[in-house]
């Protein structure tokens, strides 16, 4: 289907307002925007990991959810959402269901990159139609902003504290697009949001009405982890993508297509200095770790371009 802003906007809103996520949070704009690419006539069952996203959004007997909810422990999202799958494809197959239930895990960076990984390869190997969808904004935020295996490299946390003794987390961050691209899944995405959620929305639509299992990796920034000012929510989002940061692309049966190539690509620094878990790295004797960091992005660029076939 065509994307037409005016009438997406006229769906309604499977996560509705008054949930207790802080102010220019990525992760409820991520996940409004994936369930709207529901058919309005469609079921969801959803699941979240423990994390900022559940504990903000369903408080018993409170919830933001419209469709039916699953909370989760931090491991096993993806576990329990395949196997209610699992379940609804017995009852249909035995003419106890009607109608269309779609199947959609939500899970930060901390229970998916990390804690939640083994759980989600199981469901996706097994061949489940479902979604596993990464809310990722670069460390365990709803815990005390510890570093995960998401965070980028030279982040100041509360786990790898930029100063005397170490400038921030020593180690590069995991591509965990690419790990679940290597599992030969018929639809993975990796998304952000930028200008109208064009890329978003279209990359929901395809993962949620793909047969069998898909996984959408989203870059959801965190203002309090990331420490960049409130309204700067779509800016820092927008420089992830134009330094190729966080590329956007998809891998539909083995196929890579880059869905955006930056005119003039900006330099990483664009998007560090919006952040103040970077701001160590723009003092003086510091730029080699600029340096580095700039590397390591061209270096997976370049990489995404050999995949896709335009290096």
């Amino acid at each position: 289907m065509a994307y037409n802003v005016k009438e997406v906007a006229q769906k309604p809103d499977r996560l509705t307002g008054g949930h207790r996520m802080c102010a220019g949070c990525g992760a409820p704009v991520v996940v409004r925007n994936v369930l709207k690419a529901l058919k309005p006539e469609d079921h969801a069952v959803i699941g979240s990991a423990t994390g900022c996203l559940e504990v903000s959004t369903f408080i018993y007997p409170y919830t933001a959810w419209t469709d039916s909810f699953i909370h989760n422990a931090f491991e096993n999202a993806a576990a329990t959402i395949s196997g209610a799958e699992a379940a609804y494809v017995a009852m249909k197959r035995k003419g106890k269901i009607n109608g269309e239930t779609k199947f959609i895990a939500f899970g930060g960076d901390g229970g998916t990159y990390d804690i939640g990984l083994q759980s989600l390869s199981g469901a996706m190997e097994r061949g489940h139609d479902m979604v596993y969808v990464c809310y990722d904004n670069g460390a365990y935020m709803n815990t005390g902003i510890q570093r995960s295996s998401a965070t980028p490299k030279y982040a100041d946390t509360t786990t790898s504290p930029a100063g005397k003794k170490i400038p921030g987390k020593l180690q590069p961050r995991k591509d965990l697009t690419e790990v679940m691209a290597n599992h030969h899944l018929p639809y993975v995405a990796q998304t952000a949001l930028i200008g109208n959620m064009k890329d978003l929305y279209e990359k929901s639509e395809k993962a949620i009405y793909t047969p069998g299992p898909a996984f959408l990796n989203v870059l959801a920034p965190c203002p309090r982890g990331w420490r960049y000012n409130t309204p700067d929510l779509m800016e820092v989002s927008k420089m992830a993508v134009e330094t190729c940061f966080w590329p956007l692309y998809e891998v539909i049966d083995g196929k890579y297509i880059i869905n955006y190539k930056p005119k003039n690509k900006l330099p990483v620094k664009e998007f560090l200095k919006m952040q103040g878990r970077f701001k160590h790295l723009f003092k003086a004797g510091n730029e080699h770790m600029l340096e580095e960091i700039q590397q390591e992005v061209d270096r997976r660029w370049e990489a995404l371009l050999r995949l896709a076939g335009e290096a």
